[in-house]
């Protein structure tokens, strides 16, 4: 990568939450010696430079002119960078080619993608060419699925550390969180249900936790679907919308890690309630609920600042063993998941992309880049790990 004028692209910049991470650039970034070469790139060089003033960056930031539907506009643009973030989705829609011209130039790619069938689609057309061109292609580097796969990296390591050998049961559960999901995850699973009603074999891949570990399929694992009593935590638990897609990525991240975690990994996701006949019935309720609400956001559309700035979200992970003993850790974020903690997540997989020496392919963040990522998460990003017991 020496030699190429960018440290960072930003494509998709003019989206909403695209803005975002070009804010956080150039707020948290100015003036600092690490701080790194960046540029803003999108469909328009009016609405670049109105948004580069929108959100004060220095006038002299670059703006490139790229589109997903001129395809020699991305190779250009993919050639020109180290790495290139993009908050340009839906993926299956607007991804193929920007995802072709970063393994053409041998360029870091990081994304936002929750969806699992494009993911594998990719997974099987450019693995191969990845490798060889020394192409680092990161998916779902936002709230899906960083603090889920990071947080079992995690805790993982605090079970090794203390007994050896990696805890074979992994539960991953909300405790709390304040914020909705974005526009382009709502426009993700609409286009992903689109793709199932055209393919329906494609609900069979979707369906299994292992649908990104080509020719590795296995124990079973939870569905997740139902409502259910958690004796981990005493609480009753109901289904987890982001646990279709944060599952597959643990899953390959223990894949990719050659099964460091066991072959025999069992992990799910669930949403905590309360104890009792109060806890069950919430978590009844919330099991027959529309997960996104009564949403209307459209992709580019998202929250008010001080909306973003009083979301958190906080997950527990518990590790068990089958003779009782268990391991607790949990990740807490300090913004709302769906855009404030996702833009700074993305930004900062940017920076560790660049620190990075890993080599090419299709990698998940933790599989990739692993305990450097929750450094910066916790040094930049208002993320924190932390072993509870």
């Amino acid at each position: 990568m020496a030699g190429r004028e960018f440290d960072i692209i930003i494509y998709g910049a003019t989206g909403f939450t695209g803005r975002l991470v070009a804010e956080y650039l150039t707020q948290h970034y100015a003036g600092r010696a690490d701080a790194p070469s960046w540029a803003m790139a999108g469909r328009s060089a009016a609405k670049l430079a109105e948004v580069r003033d929108l959100i004060g960056a220095p006038k002299d930031t670059p703006l490139i002119v790229a589109d997903a539907a001129d395809p020699a506009s991305l190779d250009a643009m993919a050639a020109r960078t180290t790495v290139v973030l993009t908050t340009v989705g839906p993926y299956q829609l607007y991804g193929n080619e920007l995802v072709a011209a970063c393994v053409k130039a041998g360029t870091a790619y990081a994304d936002l993608c929750g969806e699992p069938g494009w993911m594998r689609e990719m997974i099987d057309t450019h693995e191969s060419a990845a490798k060889a061109a020394g192409a680092r292609i990161t998916f779902s580097c936002g709230f899906d699925s960083i603090p889920f796969d990071l947080g079992v990296l995690f805790l993982q390591a605090e079970a090794v550390r203390r007994h050896g050998k990696p805890a074979p049961r992994v539960k991953g559960r909300v405790r709390k969180m304040a914020g909705g999901a974005s526009g382009g995850t709502i426009a993700s699973l609409t286009e992903t249900m689109k793709a199932i009603a055209r393919k329906p074999s494609l609900a069979l891949l979707l369906k299994s936790s292992f649908a990104l570990t080509p020719g590795f399929e296995g124990p079973h694992q939870p569905t997740g679907l139902m409502p259910e009593y958690d004796s981990a935590t005493g609480t009753w638990t109901a289904p987890f919308v982001m646990a279709a897609i944060n599952t597959k990525n643990v899953h390959r991240t223990n894949f990719l890690l050659g099964h460091a975690w066991g072959a025999d990994l069992v992990y799910d996701e669930m949403v905590m309630t309360t104890i009792g006949d109060a806890g069950k019935a919430m978590a009844e309720a919330m099991a027959k609920a529309n997960p996104f609400g009564d949403s209307k956001l459209k992709p580019g559309e998202g929250p008010s600042a001080e909306e973003r700035e009083n979301g958190f979200y906080d997950i527990l992970f518990v590790g068990e063993y089958p003779d009782g003993t268990v391991v607790r850790a949990s990740v807490q974020g300090d913004r709302d998941p769906g855009y404030g903690s996702t833009s700074k997540m993305l930004a900062e997989t940017g920076m560790a992309l660049l620190a990075n020496t890993g080599g090419g392919g299709v990698w998940t963040p933790g599989a990739l880049l692993g305990d450097a990522l929750i450094t910066r998460l916790t040094q930049h990003a208002g993320l924190t790990f932390q072993i509870e017991d």
